[in-house]
C-alpha cells in the first residue's frame, strides 16, 4: 500500500508546530501532573514568565488542549484542565522522556570516553 507522503509531512508539521515552542510540553505535563491553578503550573515551570504562561494558557485552550474553569467565588478561582485530547499526547510525552534520559546517558557517556 502506497503512503501518502504529502498528507504524512502536514501531519508531521502540525505535531511540530504544536510542540516546537519550548513551554507547551512543561504546561501540558504540568497539568497532567494535577497543576490546575495558574500559580501552581507557574511554579512548577522553571523559567516561564506570568505573560508567556498566559498567552500559551490561551492558545491551548484555543487548540481544544485545555479547558478553562472559571469559579464564580470570591476571590474567582480559574482552573484548568487538560481535555481528552491534550491526555492522548501523554504517551508521546513519556516517550519522549524515555528517549531523552537515553540520549542524555548516550552523550554523557561517549564525553567520558
Amino acid at each position: 500500500m502506497d503512503r501518502d507522503q504529502v498528507e504524512e509531512l502536514r501531519s508531521l508539521q502540525d505535531t511540530l508546530y504544536f510542540i516546537g515552542g519550548k513551554w507547551r510540553i512543561p504546561i501540558m505535563n504540568s497539568i497532567c501532573n494535577g497543576n490546575r491553578r495558574f500559580r501552581e503550573i507557574e511554579r512548577s515551570i522553571p523559567g516561564i514568565t506570568t505573560r508567556m504562561l498566559s498567552r500559551e494558557l490561551k492558545d491551548m485552550e484555543a487548540n481544544k488542549l485545555l479547558k478553562r474553569n472559571v469559579y464564580p467565588d470570591t476571590p474567582v478561582l480559574v482552573e484548568y484542565e487538560p481535555t481528552e485530547h491534550c491526555r492522548s499526547f501523554g504517551g508521546i510525552i513519556s516517550e519522549m522522556i524515555n528517549w531523552g534520559r537515553i540520549h542524555r546517558d548516550i552523550v554523557v557517556r561517549k564525553e567520558n570516553k
